[in-house]
């Protein structure tokens, strides 16, 4: 069998191929992802390792399984995604031990396309931040250099994929949170369309958040979207459905694009010119593929968005300390959630039903204009982020609402496609000069989700990167 993690960073469509015909094992698999995990733990990519029963799931697992993704193993982000009979923390010391019965309806439907769960991953106390390093369980660790953040809030689960352990893991965003950790650590990673993916069982529509994954083939990207996408039974809304399948759209030719490339800063603070760089390289090789690429002024709402996302933000936090102490009985304090937590749980209480209406409208129409003003052109290109990953601790200050706005000068360029609910990827296409990966985001129209993975599978095509990882060796925490 192939070195552990050279193994593991075969497309998870391959590896199921593999299995189908009996060239490796469910078991063998499953059995690399544990070796691997044990020797990357000083990363600290893992809140639960379920190993005893991921082996037994995959020993029931053998060849000729026609399940799509039948014997390959797969992480889930340790936030709002119930899997039955593994710890969910969501980083906080709130949840404890709280242990589910049942799985969130994504969960499900892995399971059902034969995948094997072989742990949850690591995500900052409640998703809040842009760095995954929770008082509960410390920092997830960037396996390009230890010393730097995966991102956040999908950080544990962008460090497992890009550390070899595996394939391909569930990520949320909810302002950047699959898109940032997929920057920092080379991968790809798509935001769904506002409503592609539903949150049943137990959680409704959410106007900022959205379930993806993180990978590294744009193929891998799309076979999954078609996977996870779709309402559940009693659903209020969903994104209306593509035309074919998605990962049949990634493979048709998407045209003359007219793209829009945008480096300005939508909010204060600096640019890093690596970051900068990644977007106008981006741009040069969309123009190489024959599309029309214009350069033009930042058409973000300025400081407008900022407490429109910051009240919804805050409610949305305080929702979630409700639900943990509703899960747990636990009260929240400062000895149980962090001050940053605490901060935006005691803004949240103070937003009233008339607030938080009124926040909805104004940022439902803050995403008409922006969509409006951009209808144009058919993508536009922006920075993933400002900064290069920053090393831990680098964003912390002494208040906490100087915490909260550090983490928006960091990654000041994803929150607003939440607010427009537009597909939005991030692209691992270059390195800079400091051995990190460096990324550009590309935003489609709305519900085109098809386009960006025919613009991927281009720029991968052009720029090939899914072989590119860091140096395959245990790993320890300074």
């Amino acid at each position: 069998m192939a070195d552990t993690a050279d193994l593991l960073r075969k497309p998870a469509t391959e590896l199921a191929s593999m299995v189908h015909s009996g060239e490796v094992s469910s078991h063998e698999l499953v059995g690399a992802s544990l070796d691997r995990i044990a020797a990357t733990e000083g990363l600290n990519h893992w809140t639960v390792v379920d190993g005893e029963n991921a082996l037994a799931a995959a020993s029931a697992i053998g060849p000729g399984d026609d399940r799509p993704f039948a014997g390959v193993p797969i992480a889930i982000k340790d936030l709002f995604a119930p899997v039955a009979g593994l710890r969910m923390a969501q980083g906080s010391d709130l949840l404890g031990e709280f242990t589910p019965d049942y799985d969130y309806g994504l969960v499900r439907r892995f399971r059902e396309a034969g995948f094997v769960i072989v742990g949850k991953t690591q995500t900052p106390e409640f998703g809040i931040t842009p760095v995954t390093e929770p008082r509960r369980f410390g920092p997830a660790r960037n396996p390009w250099d230890p010393e730097r953040t995966t991102g956040g809030s999908s950080g544990g689960s962008a460090g497992a994929v890009a550390a070899g352990a595996v394939p391909v893991a569930h990520a949320s965003d909810g302002g950047g949170s699959i898109r940032i950790p997929a920057a920092c650590c080379g991968l790809l990673g798509l935001k769904p369309a506002r409503g592609r993916v539903s949150r049943a069982p137990d959680l409704g529509d959410h106007f900022l958040s959205s379930d993806g994954v993180l990978a590294r083939t744009t193929a891998d990207v799309a076979a999954l979207l078609d996977l996870i996408s779709g309402p559940e039974l009693g659903d209020a809304t969903w994104a209306p459905p593509p035309a074919a399948p998605f990962a049949e759209l990634a493979q048709r030719d998407p045209g003359k694009l007219r793209v829009a490339v945008m480096t300005e800063m939508p909010l204060d603070g600096e640019l890093d010119p690596e970051c900068e760089r990644g977007a106008l390289e981006t741009a040069k090789l969309l123009e190489q593929l024959g599309h029309q690429v214009e350069h033009v002024p930042s058409p973000f709402p300025g400081e407008a968005v900022v407490p429109v996302f910051t009240t919804l933000w805050a409610a949305n936090v305080s929702a979630s300390v409700l639900h943990g102490q509703m899960l747990t009985g636990t009260a929240p304090s400062p000895e149980n959630i962090e001050p940053l937590s605490w901060w935006l749980w005691e803004m949240g209480q103070g937003i009233n039903s008339t607030n938080y209406v009124g926040a909805l409208a104004m940022a439902q129409a803050l995403a008409r204009g922006v969509v409006s003003r951009w209808s144009e052109w058919d993508l536009l290109v922006t920075p993933a982020l400002a900064k290069r990953p920053v090393r831990h601790g680098e964003l912390d200050r002494d208040d906490p609402a100087g915490t909260f706005i550090a983490g928006g000068e960091f990654t000041p360029y994803t929150p607003l496609f939440n607010i427009t609910g537009q597909p939005a990827v991030s692209v691992p296409l270059f390195h800079g000069d400091d051995g990190l990966p460096t990324a550009a985001q590309i935003v489609g129209p709305p519900a085109r989700e098809d386009l960006l993975l025919q613009v991927c599978r281009q720029l991968e095509e052009l720029r090939p990167w899914a072989e590119r990882s860091p140096a395959d060796q245990p790993v320890t925490a300074s």
